[in-house]
């Protein structure tokens, strides 16, 4: 599911350049890239959870940790996906690549947040067991964000700019991304050609999807709490 809905959502990620012959090869490059993201991101920080579960006492869990957060990437491949008709549609609406390009950051934080559902399905019995998995599952996700947004960088173009040539890798590959990433968004924003458009587009797609995903996550955390606290009572009655 990984490899699979990880090169499909790329391919469409890299359909921004065109599909003329001289440029499909961007098609190929981005749909390999996608999961690779995923993947190498995955790999980094494995290591260091595994560390960090082991120094907390949860080692023997570690197995099932190990499921919960490969599901979680299969999660968020799967809401990526999905959101590709999203950002065909985007595509062909816009001709600027910045707005692109945080166009697809947010699609990825949207399908990261999806996964936080799931990953949090596999973890109820985990922390049930053992408060200290929740904490950890938040520090696995802000670890995963953090290499993530630095790796994509790295790993850069995804979309390809029609402007210059298809390249798997760009020259000049490292960097800070969160740096660039604050300049982007400021240089998107401040057009006055870009700007209102931007913020239309805010309004109208991005934060009414992001409010039903934070109420449907709020939910589901209320909602595990609720049987939590139902099956302490149980056992103390």
């Amino acid at each position: 599911m990984i490899v699979a809905s990880g090169v499909f959502y790329g391919a469409v990620m890299g359909t921004y350049s065109g599909l003329a012959e001289n440029r499909l090869h961007q098609l190929l490059y981005s749909g390999v890239k996608v999961p690779l993201l995923l993947l190498a991101t995955f790999l980094l920080c494995l290591p260091s959870f595994f560390v960090v579960n082991t120094v907390a006492g949860l080692r023997e869990d570690f197995g099932q940790v190990l499921r919960a957060v490969v599901a979680a990437q299969a999660c968020v491949t799967v809401a990526l996906a999905s959101l590709a008709p999203f950002t065909v549609v985007w595509y062909v609406s816009s001709t600027d690549y910045p707005s692109a390009i945080l166009f697809n950051a947010v699609m990825f934080g949207v399908a990261t947040a999806a996964a936080q559902v799931v990953v949090r399905r596999y973890y109820g019995p985990l922390i049930r067991r053992s408060s200290r998995h929740r904490l950890l599952l938040r520090f696995w996700f802000v670890l995963y964000a953090f290499v993530g947004i630095q790796m994509a960088w790295v790993l850069r173009p995804f979309i390809g700019d029609p402007h210059q040539p298809v390249e798997f890798f760009r020259s000049g590959a490292w960097g800070n991304a969160y740096v660039v990433l604050a300049h982007l968004i400021v240089r998107v924003t401040g057009r006055w050609d870009v700007g209102p458009m931007f913020r239309r587009w805010l309004a109208c797609s991005v934060l009414p999807l992001a409010l039903i995903l934070a109420s449907f996550y709020v939910y589901h955390v209320l909602r595990e709490k609720h049987l939590v606290k139902a099956q302490q009572n149980h056992h103390h009655g």
